[in-house]
């Protein structure tokens, strides 16, 4: 399965799969009497492929989870279904449209909201895993199509000697002393936490050599990166942009990979105000709200129409047209966090304050200053004196944004009404 946060492309949904993994699969195998490892929990040094392969050969069940049309997760079950005619699982959250080739193939579902899963569901789940894994532990009934079909074929077998042999081509018993993917994200989200993005920067960089194409470890480092303003700003601003070049915005839908480059390109813009900076930090910015009403990228679209409003080489109609997208925005934006609050997810902690800030901001730019306050005092009770970088991050904005809102385009009033 994937790992971290994923976009199921279909649908712009985005899943949080460690929440499926830490609920249900992990839960789950363990009641069942299982011993349960995934990919990033694997400790190896050098290729991850190498023990990754052992285990879908050597593993007594494996789960494969292929929510978000995963490709990893739907080529490693492949692999699985050609080493081993039984002991598969194969599960999935109850959006996913399945392609034709796995439709001979048992798939359990459940329903995944996104960024949790309702308690309920995941108690039914996990009761309805354990007994799956029960049962294909005990009864070795084949599941896989590759030998439904091809009824004489022999599954493979690695000798004993040959197993001892690759374990030594990748550290011997040095592997049990390398610190897994997991245990290395860890440390980032550690670091993170105390604003310590030089060294989450570096744990990431190794997790990135381990898995070079997972776009949330790309994600997470553009962000360490630019965040650590190492060895300048300017420089670490660059470094993060050509990360994300590498997840392809031009052609992406995932939210998350949009508002980093739209974030990345705000930036260079405030340092050396170069125009096609400004417009790459919009078009990002839009292409995320508009793709999926996104209120992170909604919110910064909004800001920055405004500083686009102000420029001096702006036309009089097309400045006018900025001011007035911006104020449409901002109360769409209200409108997408309101829901969010009253929605059955119940954010909380950091994703809570994000959205009260982001109200607070809105009302700010729609001229309701005492309320932008009211939601900002409330927001920062919500954090603990870890996470001053956001609150920092917010304030920032704000005074930026009263300083726009000062100077309109010509032909308004500070109110918005045109004159």
């Amino acid at each position: 399965m994937g790992f971290g946060t994923k976009t199921d492309y279909p649908t712009g949904r985005v899943l949080d799969l460690d929440k499926s993994y830490n609920y249900i699969i992990k839960p789950a195998a363990k009641a069942a009497g299982y011993e349960c490892v995934r990919a990033d929990e694997i400790q190896h040094a050098g290729n991850i492929n190498v023990p990754m392969y052992q285990q879908l050969l050597n593993a007594d069940v494996v789960i494969a989870d292929v929510s978000t049309y995963n490709p990893n997760a739907f080529y490693e079950l492949g692999v699985r279904h050609a080493l081993k005619p039984f002991t598969t699982i194969t599960i999935a959250e109850d959006k996913l449209v399945f392609p034709f080739d796995i439709g001979q193939i048992a798939v359990r579902k459940y329903h995944h909201l996104g960024e949790g899963i309702d308690f309920g569901e995941v108690e039914r789940m996990r009761e309805e895993l354990t007994a799956a894994i029960k049962i294909v532990g005990e009864k070795a009934a084949c599941d896989s199509p590759v030998y439904t079909f091809l009824q004489n074929l022999h599954p493979p077998a690695l000798a004993k000697l040959e197993v001892e042999r690759a374990v030594a081509s990748v550290g011997g018993d040095q592997a049990d002393s390398q610190p897994t993917i997991r245990a290395l994200l860890d440390k980032a989200d550690e670091a993170f936490a105390k604003s310590d993005f030089a060294t989450a920067k570096s744990f990431l960089t190794v997790v990135r050599t381990l898995k070079p194409t997972d776009s949330y470890v790309s994600q997470r480092l553009a962000l360490a990166t630019y965040k650590s303003k190492l060895p300048s700003p300017e420089s670490a601003l660059k470094e993060a942009a050509d990360i994300l070049e590498t997840l392809g915005p031009n052609t992406s839908t995932d939210t998350e990979t949009l508002g980093l480059y739209g974030a990345v390109y705000k930036r260079l813009w405030e340092i050396a105000k170069v125009t096609a900076d400004l417009d790459k930090a919009i078009w990002a910015y839009e292409k995320g709200f508009y793709l999926k009403n996104d209120y992170y990228n909604g919110i910064n679209l909004a800001f920055l129409l405004n500083v686009r409003a102000t420029l001096n080489n702006q036309e009089r109609a097309e400045a006018i047209t900025d001011f007035v997208l911006a104020r449409r925005t901002r109360r769409r934006v209200l409108s997408l966090c309101q829901e969010l609050i009253e929605s059955s997810r119940s954010p909380k902690g950091a994703d809570l304050y994000w959205i009260k800030a982001t109200m607070a901001e809105a009302h700010f730019g729609l001229g309701d200053k005492e309320l932008a306050q009211k939601l900002l005092s409330e927001a920062k009770l919500l954090l603990d004196s870890s996470s001053t970088w956001m609150i920092q991050s917010t304030e920032e904005q704000l005074s930026k944004l009263q300083v726009l809102l000062a100077n309109p385009p010509s032909g308004l009033l500070s109110t918005g009404a045109v004159v």
